[in-house]
């Protein structure tokens, strides 16, 4: 019997030093060599250093002198009452869509204010659908250069820039397609309000 026991056991110990050691290790070290960047959580920092997000993950920006990201139906448990969950925007611990259908009261209830308040804000143009609507995982960093120009009146007026030069910046931040062909044209909103403190001298 033990013939055919310590066959098994030297292949479980091999197969575990092989694919349990040197195949993550190796795949690590090759990480932090080809895309160490991405390898280490695709962080932004500021100009001193400080680490204030990262470049795959939305914040939740409401003030009116940033841009914002689109709307984030992630939520959190409730600390009052531990079997409710209560709205917590951009969420990374707990990724996930609203699963509300198109005849849900409470999602039409929410694109209706959240159109109105659009509106308010620039009446004009035709509001980005990507303003109302929240991805599926709730945490998408990006938005259609569309929706972030629609924002530029409200930024100009709150950092008292001219319109020009919020365009400017939108048009200087927006990434093209993957490879020319692939995805669509997005502007990274962590970015664009790094970039935007940056330009007025004014810090996060």
């Amino acid at each position: 019997m033990l013939r055919q026991i310590r066959p098994a056991i030297v292949m479980i110990i091999v197969m575990t030093a092989i694919t349990g050691l040197a195949y993550p290790l190796g795949m690590t070290g090759l990480a932090q060599l080809l895309f160490p960047d991405q390898a280490n959580g695709s962080l932004l920092r500021r100009d001193d250093g400080t680490v204030i997000g990262s470049s795959l993950i939305g914040q939740n920006f409401t003030d009116d002198k940033y841009f914002h990201g689109r709307p984030s139906a992630t939520t959190d448990t409730d600390p009052n009452d531990s079997t409710k969950t209560v709205p917590a925007p951009y969420n990374a611990a707990n990724s996930g869509g609203s699963n509300l259908g198109p005849t849900s009261q409470a999602l039409v209830d929410r694109v209706k204010e959240d159109t109105e308040k659009l509106r308010a804000e620039n009446p004009s143009p035709p509001i980005p659908v990507d303003l109302v609507t929240t991805s599926a995982s709730g945490l998408d960093p990006d938005i259609t250069p569309a929706a972030a120009l629609f924002q530029v009146p409200r930024v100009a007026k709150a950092r008292n820039f001219p319109e020009a030069k919020m365009e400017a910046l939108v048009t200087e931040m927006t990434q093209d397609r993957f490879l020319g062909i692939l995805g669509e044209k997005r502007v990274n909103v962590l970015k664009l309000n790094l970039a935007l403190d940056s330009l007025s001298g004014s810090p996060r």
